[in-house]
C-alpha cells in the first residue's frame, strides 16, 4: 500500500459544455476541473477526435446500443481524461477512458492499467444513471 497522504475529497467545477452528434451517438459533455484548470479548445477537439477514432468502433463492435451517452473531459491536477460512456441492453453503461498525465509524451494503456474513475468522475456518472 501506499504510504503517501491521500487527498482529501473537494468538489471540483462542473460545467455543461453541450451536445454533440457524433456518427449517431448523441452525446451530454461535461467539463470537469481541478482548481487553476480549464477545458480549452485543444481539449475539446482531443475528445471529439478520440470519440471519433477510439469509441465509435467499441459502440458499434458492441451492439445493441441505444445512440445514447456522455463525456466528462477533465483537465485534473496531474493531467487530462476524457472518459466517453454510452448505454446499450437499456441500462448496461459502457466505458472508454483516454488518459494522459501533463508531463507524459504518450497517453496511458488504459487497457493494463484498470482505472474506472476518480472519485469527482464518479458523482457525474451517478447523476447520468439518475437520470
Amino acid at each position: 500500500m501506499n504510504s503517501e497522504t491521500i487527498e482529501i475529497y473537494h468538489p471540483r467545477g462542473v460545467s455543461n459544455l453541450g451536445q454533440w452528434d457524433i456518427g449517431g451517438l448523441k452525446l451530454k459533455v461535461y467539463g470537469l476541473v481541478a482548481d487553476n484548470k480549464k477545458v480549452d479548445g485543444p481539449m475539446v477537439t482531443l475528445a471529439q477526435s478520440f470519440v471519433r477514432q477510439e469509441v465509435l468502433p467499441r459502440v458499434v463492435d458492441e451492439g445493441d446500443d441505444n445512440g445514447m451517452g456522455f463525456v466528462i473531459i477533465h483537465p485534473g491536477e496531474l493531467g487530462v481524461s476524457i472518459s466517453v460512456h454510452w448505454w446499450i441492453q437499456g441500462s448496461v453503461l459502457c466505458q472508454h477512458i483516454y488518459r494522459k498525465l501533463y508531463s507524459a509524451a504518450e497517453p496511458m494503456d488504459t487497457v493494463k492499467r484498470p482505472v474506472v474513475a476518480c472519485v469527482w468522475e464518479l458523482a457525474l456518472i451517478n447523476a447520468e444513471q439518475e437520470a
